[in-house]
């Protein structure tokens, strides 16, 4: 199964989406990846990385970041974890978490994840 990373300058955000989105798709492996390791926002390469080791699997793991330098450290992860099926996604942190779990618990593959996650950032609220 898929698993998930939510990267966020803040703990309790990153932490915050990890309970929504578990809520909705309890089997699916997602952890947070918030704030610096001396609990202060920012974003750390080794909690990043530590995240991503936690939940993955051959299926791969797919990173969903807030913004500016979290982008920039998953993607350094990412170089880091070479020959890892380790991908980002350009959509909304809580909704593409909620939508990417759901989808992984139903057994949907990396890819046509990604996919999915592209709509999520066009959909509208109101």
């Amino acid at each position: 199964m898929v698993g998930f990373v939510v990267v966020s300058h803040s703990a309790k955000l990153a932490e915050g989406v990890v309970d929504l989105a578990g809520m909705m798709a309890r089997d699916v492996p997602i952890a947070a990846a918030g704030g610096l390791e001396d609990g202060g926002f920012g974003t750390s390469f080794d909690k990043i990385q530590r995240a991503v080791e936690q939940v993955y699997s051959d299926d791969g793991v797919i990173i969903l970041m807030d913004m500016g330098s979290a982008v920039m450290t998953a993607e350094m992860v990412i170089e880091a974890m070479e020959g890892k099926k380790v991908r980002m996604a350009d959509c909304p942190v809580a909704e593409g978490a909620v939508t990417g779990t759901i989808d992984a618990d139903a057994g949907m593959s990396l890819e046509e994840i990604l996919e999915e996650l592209e709509q999520v950032g066009e959909q509208k609220k109101l």
